[in-house]
């Protein structure tokens, strides 16, 4: 069984969409962070998208018994492409029609430029699949971005976008999905340590 444990990365404090455009994290609560050490296990892989927000956050759990893995692209948070940057109010302006079919139908639909939960979901699955088929795997920790995580969610528990696009995924949560080599379990989602 291999124990995947998601990490959100530490608040960014932005009011725009934040996707591939690369904002720091503030990773000044440090007890927070004492925290995450103490509930993730203390022997894993432990991996992040290589936008600096998650590798710093992962910089920061790190501990002596962990493996740091290279930083994985596939790992980003959704590309919203000419919506970065922008805060809803601003992307509902533009794209009215394509925006609310965005969050009220994901699935497909593309921001401009950009790409759709589906796409997001494939990139981020053949990533994972390919962890979990290597073998000898036990614990990853892995972080990463809130769509990255919720759409482990929604593979975990069979359910579509409209129904995982519901849950709530806090800066520096934890979401512990587990794979037994034929199907997943769905253990604790936004567990905050």
């Amino acid at each position: 069984m291999i124990n995947w444990w998601w990490l959100r990365h530490g608040p960014t404090h932005e009011k725009t969409f934040v996707g591939w455009r690369d904002v720091p994290a503030d990773l000044s609560d440090t007890a927070a962070i004492e925290r995450l050490r103490a509930y993730l296990p203390k022997q894993a892989l432990v991996v992040s998208s290589d936008l600096k927000r998650a590798v710093a956050t992962a910089d920061a759990i790190e501990s002596a018994g962990h493996k740091r893995l290279a930083h994985a692209p596939d790992l980003r948070e959704f590309n919203f492409g000419e919506w970065d940057g922008l805060g809803f109010d601003e992307v509902s302006a533009r794209d009215p029609a394509l925006s609310r079919a965005y969050w009220e139908t994901p699935g497909d639909i593309t921001p401009p430029g950009g790409e759709s939960w589906n796409q997001a979901a494939i990139r981020v699955g053949a990533w994972v699949d390919s962890l979990n088929d290597q073998g000898g795997v036990t614990h990853v920790i892995a972080v990463a971005h809130i769509g990255v995580i919720m759409t482990q969610i929604q593979k975990a528990g069979g359910l579509s976008a409209v129904q995982t696009i519901g849950h709530k995924i806090d800066n520096l949560s934890v979401t512990n999905l587990c794979w037994d080599g034929a199907g997943w379990q769905t253990k604790v989602i936004n567990h905050l340590a």
